[in-house]
Protein backbone atom coordinates (compact mmCIF):
# COMPACT_ATOMS: atom_id res chain seq x y z
CA UNK A 1 0.00 0.00 0.00
CA UNK A 2 2.89 2.35 0.75
CA UNK A 3 4.16 1.94 -2.82
CA UNK A 4 0.70 2.85 -4.15
CA UNK A 5 0.70 6.13 -2.23
CA UNK A 6 4.27 6.82 -3.36
CA UNK A 7 3.15 6.44 -6.99
CA UNK A 8 0.15 8.67 -6.31
CA UNK A 9 2.48 11.30 -4.86
CA UNK A 10 4.66 11.25 -7.99
CA UNK A 11 1.51 11.26 -10.14
CA UNK A 12 0.29 14.45 -8.46
CA UNK A 13 3.70 16.07 -8.76
CA UNK A 14 3.80 15.36 -12.50
CA UNK A 15 0.27 16.69 -12.92
CA UNK A 16 1.26 19.83 -11.05
CA UNK A 17 4.07 20.50 -13.50
CA UNK A 18 1.86 19.76 -16.51
CA UNK A 19 -0.68 22.34 -15.32
CA UNK A 20 2.03 24.85 -14.41
CA UNK A 21 3.82 24.62 -17.76
CA UNK A 22 0.57 25.04 -19.69
CA UNK A 23 -0.39 28.05 -17.58
CA UNK A 24 2.96 29.72 -18.20
CA UNK A 25 2.78 29.03 -21.94
CA UNK A 26 -0.76 30.42 -22.02
CA UNK A 27 0.40 33.67 -20.43
CA UNK A 28 3.35 33.99 -22.79
CA UNK A 29 1.69 33.24 -26.13
CA UNK A 30 -1.82 34.64 -25.62
CA UNK A 31 -2.86 37.90 -27.22
CA UNK A 32 -4.60 40.75 -25.37
CA UNK A 33 -8.12 39.59 -26.25
CA UNK A 34 -10.69 40.60 -23.65
CA UNK A 35 -14.42 40.43 -23.00
CA UNK A 36 -16.40 43.30 -21.53
CA UNK A 37 -18.34 42.45 -18.39
CA UNK A 38 -21.46 44.56 -17.92
CA UNK A 39 -23.79 45.42 -15.06
CA UNK A 40 -27.52 46.00 -15.21
CA UNK A 41 -29.47 48.50 -13.16
CA UNK A 42 -32.64 50.58 -13.17
CA UNK A 43 -32.72 54.22 -14.21
CA UNK A 44 -35.55 56.72 -14.36
CA UNK A 45 -36.64 57.67 -17.88
CA UNK A 46 -38.09 61.19 -17.70
CA UNK A 47 -39.72 60.91 -21.11
CA UNK A 48 -42.00 58.06 -20.12
CA UNK A 49 -41.77 58.80 -16.37
CA UNK A 50 -40.92 55.29 -15.24
CA UNK A 51 -38.01 53.07 -14.26
CA UNK A 52 -36.41 51.22 -17.17
CA UNK A 53 -33.58 48.67 -17.31
CA UNK A 54 -30.17 49.95 -18.34
CA UNK A 55 -26.75 48.41 -18.94
CA UNK A 56 -23.25 49.81 -18.60
CA UNK A 57 -19.75 48.42 -19.02
CA UNK A 58 -18.27 47.23 -15.73
CA UNK A 59 -14.79 46.02 -16.69
CA UNK A 60 -12.73 44.47 -19.48
CA UNK A 61 -11.46 41.01 -18.54
CA UNK A 62 -8.32 39.81 -20.32
CA UNK A 63 -9.01 36.23 -21.26
CA UNK A 64 -5.42 34.99 -21.43
CA UNK A 65 -4.67 35.42 -17.70
CA UNK A 66 -8.24 34.40 -16.81
CA UNK A 67 -7.92 31.09 -18.67
CA UNK A 68 -4.42 30.50 -17.31
CA UNK A 69 -5.69 31.04 -13.76
CA UNK A 70 -7.49 27.70 -13.48
CA UNK A 71 -4.37 25.90 -14.72
CA UNK A 72 -2.34 27.59 -11.98
CA UNK A 73 -4.99 26.72 -9.37
CA UNK A 74 -4.68 23.03 -10.20
CA UNK A 75 -0.90 23.25 -10.23
CA UNK A 76 -0.91 24.75 -6.73
CA UNK A 77 -3.29 22.07 -5.42
CA UNK A 78 -1.21 19.24 -6.89
CA UNK A 79 2.02 20.68 -5.47
CA UNK A 80 0.45 21.02 -2.01
CA UNK A 81 -0.77 17.41 -1.85
CA UNK A 82 2.47 16.03 -3.28
CA UNK A 83 4.79 17.96 -0.93
CA UNK A 84 4.11 19.32 2.56
CA UNK A 85 0.41 18.34 2.45
CA UNK A 86 0.97 14.75 1.37
CA UNK A 87 0.49 13.21 4.83
CA UNK A 88 -2.85 14.99 5.25
CA UNK A 89 -3.84 14.01 1.70
CA UNK A 90 -2.97 10.32 2.19
CA UNK A 91 -4.75 10.08 5.55
CA UNK A 92 -7.91 11.50 4.05
CA UNK A 93 -7.76 9.17 1.04
CA UNK A 94 -7.71 6.23 3.45
CA UNK A 95 -11.02 7.57 4.83
CA UNK A 96 -12.49 7.92 1.32
CA UNK A 97 -12.31 11.70 1.12
CA UNK A 98 -10.15 14.33 -0.58
CA UNK A 99 -10.72 17.83 0.77
CA UNK A 100 -8.08 19.34 -1.52
CA UNK A 101 -9.86 18.10 -4.64
CA UNK A 102 -13.20 19.64 -3.79
CA UNK A 103 -11.82 22.96 -2.55
CA UNK A 104 -9.74 23.34 -5.70
CA UNK A 105 -12.56 22.25 -8.00
CA UNK A 106 -14.98 24.63 -6.31
CA UNK A 107 -12.83 27.54 -7.50
CA UNK A 108 -11.12 26.31 -10.68
CA UNK A 109 -14.15 24.67 -12.31
CA UNK A 110 -16.23 27.73 -11.40
CA UNK A 111 -13.75 29.90 -13.31
CA UNK A 112 -14.08 27.45 -16.20
CA UNK A 113 -17.89 27.57 -16.30
CA UNK A 114 -17.79 31.38 -16.07
CA UNK A 115 -15.45 31.46 -19.08
CA UNK A 116 -17.77 29.14 -21.01
CA UNK A 117 -20.77 31.28 -20.04
CA UNK A 118 -19.06 34.47 -21.17
CA UNK A 119 -18.34 33.02 -24.60
CA UNK A 120 -22.01 31.96 -24.72
CA UNK A 121 -23.27 35.50 -24.15
CA UNK A 122 -23.56 35.80 -20.36
CA UNK A 123 -21.68 38.99 -19.54
CA UNK A 124 -23.63 40.52 -16.64
CA UNK A 125 -21.47 40.61 -13.50
CA UNK A 126 -24.25 39.51 -11.13
CA UNK A 127 -25.25 36.58 -13.35
CA UNK A 128 -21.60 35.49 -13.52
CA UNK A 129 -21.24 35.78 -9.74
CA UNK A 130 -24.33 33.63 -9.19
CA UNK A 131 -23.15 31.08 -11.75
CA UNK A 132 -19.74 30.90 -10.06
CA UNK A 133 -21.36 30.38 -6.66
CA UNK A 134 -23.83 27.69 -7.76
CA UNK A 135 -21.04 25.77 -9.49
CA UNK A 136 -18.84 26.08 -6.40
CA UNK A 137 -21.69 24.71 -4.28
CA UNK A 138 -22.05 21.79 -6.70
CA UNK A 139 -18.45 20.82 -5.91
CA UNK A 140 -18.91 21.36 -2.19
CA UNK A 141 -21.83 18.93 -2.36
CA UNK A 142 -19.23 16.48 -3.69
CA UNK A 143 -17.20 17.09 -0.55
CA UNK A 144 -20.35 16.67 1.53
CA UNK A 145 -21.03 13.35 -0.21
CA UNK A 146 -17.65 12.00 0.84
CA UNK A 147 -17.84 13.51 4.32
CA UNK A 148 -21.37 12.30 5.07
CA UNK A 149 -20.82 8.75 3.86
CA UNK A 150 -18.02 8.17 6.33
CA UNK A 151 -20.75 7.88 8.97
CA UNK A 152 -23.30 5.77 7.07
CA UNK A 153 -23.61 2.01 6.69
CA UNK A 154 -25.22 2.35 3.26
CA UNK A 155 -24.39 5.01 0.71
CA UNK A 156 -26.55 8.10 1.14
CA UNK A 157 -27.00 9.84 -2.22
CA UNK A 158 -28.62 13.05 -0.96
CA UNK A 159 -25.56 15.28 -1.43
CA UNK A 160 -24.88 13.71 -4.84
CA UNK A 161 -28.42 14.45 -6.01
CA UNK A 162 -28.30 18.05 -4.75
CA UNK A 163 -24.94 18.51 -6.47
CA UNK A 164 -26.35 17.21 -9.74
CA UNK A 165 -29.25 19.66 -9.46
CA UNK A 166 -26.83 22.55 -8.91
CA UNK A 167 -24.72 21.39 -11.85
CA UNK A 168 -27.76 21.12 -14.10
CA UNK A 169 -28.84 24.66 -13.23
CA UNK A 170 -25.47 26.09 -14.27
CA UNK A 171 -25.69 24.46 -17.68
CA UNK A 172 -29.32 25.44 -18.17
CA UNK A 173 -28.30 29.05 -17.50
CA UNK A 174 -25.44 28.83 -20.00
CA UNK A 175 -27.66 27.36 -22.72
CA UNK A 176 -30.43 29.91 -22.10
CA UNK A 177 -27.96 32.70 -22.85
CA UNK A 178 -26.48 30.77 -25.77
CA UNK A 179 -29.78 30.06 -27.52
CA UNK A 180 -31.14 33.52 -26.73
CA UNK A 181 -28.10 35.07 -28.40
CA UNK A 182 -28.27 32.54 -31.24
CA UNK A 183 -31.88 33.51 -31.87
CA UNK A 184 -30.90 37.07 -32.63
CA UNK A 185 -30.41 37.71 -36.34
CA UNK A 186 -27.15 39.61 -35.84
CA UNK A 187 -25.41 37.03 -33.62
CA UNK A 188 -23.23 34.25 -35.03
CA UNK A 189 -21.00 32.28 -32.66
CA UNK A 190 -17.56 31.14 -33.83
CA UNK A 191 -17.14 27.39 -34.23
CA UNK A 192 -14.91 27.04 -31.15
CA UNK A 193 -17.84 28.06 -28.90
CA UNK A 194 -19.92 25.14 -30.21
CA UNK A 195 -16.96 22.82 -29.62
CA UNK A 196 -16.52 24.08 -26.05
CA UNK A 197 -20.19 23.64 -25.18
CA UNK A 198 -20.34 20.08 -26.49
CA UNK A 199 -17.03 18.85 -25.06
CA UNK A 200 -17.52 20.44 -21.66
CA UNK A 201 -21.05 19.26 -21.18
CA UNK A 202 -19.50 15.79 -21.50
CA UNK A 203 -16.47 16.56 -19.31
CA UNK A 204 -18.46 18.11 -16.46
CA UNK A 205 -20.78 15.10 -16.36
CA UNK A 206 -17.83 12.68 -16.38
CA UNK A 207 -16.85 13.79 -12.86
CA UNK A 208 -20.30 12.88 -11.55
CA UNK A 209 -20.10 9.54 -13.37
CA UNK A 210 -16.71 8.88 -11.75
CA UNK A 211 -18.21 9.49 -8.30
CA UNK A 212 -21.21 7.30 -9.11
CA UNK A 213 -18.93 4.43 -10.15
CA UNK A 214 -16.85 4.91 -7.00
CA UNK A 215 -19.80 4.58 -4.66
CA UNK A 216 -21.35 1.74 -6.66
CA UNK A 217 -17.91 0.04 -6.54
CA UNK A 218 -18.09 -1.02 -10.17
CA UNK A 219 -15.02 -2.72 -11.63
CA UNK A 220 -11.73 -0.98 -10.77
CA UNK A 221 -13.70 1.75 -8.96
CA UNK A 222 -13.97 -0.68 -6.03
CA UNK A 223 -10.62 0.81 -5.07
CA UNK A 224 -11.12 4.43 -3.97
CA UNK A 225 -7.61 5.28 -5.16
CA UNK A 226 -8.53 4.32 -8.73
CA UNK A 227 -11.37 6.83 -8.63
CA UNK A 228 -8.94 9.39 -7.22
CA UNK A 229 -6.50 8.83 -10.08
CA UNK A 230 -9.39 9.23 -12.53
CA UNK A 231 -10.38 12.55 -10.95
CA UNK A 232 -6.81 13.76 -11.41
CA UNK A 233 -6.71 12.65 -15.05
CA UNK A 234 -10.15 14.08 -15.86
CA UNK A 235 -9.14 17.39 -14.30
CA UNK A 236 -5.98 17.63 -16.40
CA UNK A 237 -7.73 16.72 -19.64
CA UNK A 238 -10.72 19.02 -19.04
CA UNK A 239 -8.61 22.04 -18.13
CA UNK A 240 -6.11 21.45 -20.94
CA UNK A 241 -8.81 21.03 -23.58
CA UNK A 242 -10.70 24.16 -22.51
CA UNK A 243 -7.53 26.24 -22.32
CA UNK A 244 -6.34 25.31 -25.79
CA UNK A 245 -9.79 25.43 -27.37
CA UNK A 246 -10.09 29.02 -26.18
CA UNK A 247 -6.54 29.73 -27.32
CA UNK A 248 -7.24 28.34 -30.79
CA UNK A 249 -10.48 30.26 -31.02
CA UNK A 250 -9.56 33.68 -29.72
CA UNK A 251 -6.20 33.94 -27.91
CA UNK A 252 -3.67 32.85 -30.52
CA UNK A 253 -1.41 35.62 -31.85
CA UNK A 254 -2.59 37.14 -35.12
Amino acid sequence: MESVYKKLRIYNLIMGFLHLVQGIIMLIVSNDSSLTITRNYLEFDREIMRLVPATENFMDLKMGPFIASFLFMSAIAHFIVSTFGFGWYARNLQKGINYARWYEYSISSSVMIVAIAMFSGMLDIVSLMLLFTVNALMNLFGLMMELHNQTTERTNWTAFIFGCIAGAVTWIAVFVYFFTSLGKANVEFPSFVYAILITFLVFFNSFAINMFLQYKKIGPWKNYLFGESMYVLLSLVAKSVLAWQVFAGTLRPV
